[in-house]
């Protein structure tokens, strides 16, 4: 498997895959009290990963260093800070 987009596409379904099993898992009260929470950061952090693995080759900022680091940068502090929300609701 040489092709990036294909690679790509399979950390996708893998992550996709991840958050979906976190998702049912909280739903459905396997995860309760402090787990609740650490599933729902989890998910956020498997989102921010999905949106990098977009960016870097769906998008191709892979191949403009300059321009990846700053999405890299703005997406961070999203994430960091939807998480900061998330645990403080």
């Amino acid at each position: 498997m040489s092709d990036p987009l294909i690679r790509a596409w399979v950390w996708l379904v893998a992550l996709s895959t991840a958050s979906t099993i976190l998702a049912i898992l909280v739903s459905h009260g396997v995860l309760t009290g402090a787990g609740v929470t650490a599933g729902g950061a989890a998910i956020l952090a498997l989102a921010w990963a999905k949106a990098e693995v977009i960016l870097a080759r769906y998008l191709g900022l892979a191949a403009a260093p300059f321009w990846h680091r700053g999405f890299r940068l703005v997406l961070g502090l999203y994430a960091a800070g939807l998480l900061g929300l998330y645990l403080l609701g």
